[in-house]
């Protein structure tokens, strides 16, 4: 299953290291990456797959808002068909 997750705040060092190594120890795999630094911000979408992780994506999506608090970003892991479907009607 491919998700989305979503990461946006304050830049800061280490937000990719710290956002990709939480997904890896989740056996999470990025297949996609784009971000980008607007004035202050830091902003990063990821599409990743889940088919290795034994956890369920609503627990996984809790635990990312979890650590994203923790490093002082809000972190988002959505179901890749929620952004299938903004964009068919």
């Amino acid at each position: 299953m491919r998700a989305v997750v979503t990461v946006v705040g304050k830049d800061k060092t280490g937000i990719i290291s710290k956002v990709s190594t939480f997904l890896a120890e989740k056996q999470v795999n990025i297949l996609d990456i784009s971000q980008t630094i607007l004035e202050d911000y830091f902003a990063m979408i990821m599409l990743v797959d889940m088919s290795n992780s034994t956890q369920k994506l609503a627990e996984l999506a809790e635990e990312c808002r979890v650590m994203g608090e923790k490093i002082g970003m809000s972190v988002h892991l959505q179901h890749e068909d929620i952004f299938n479907a903004m964009h068919s009607i």
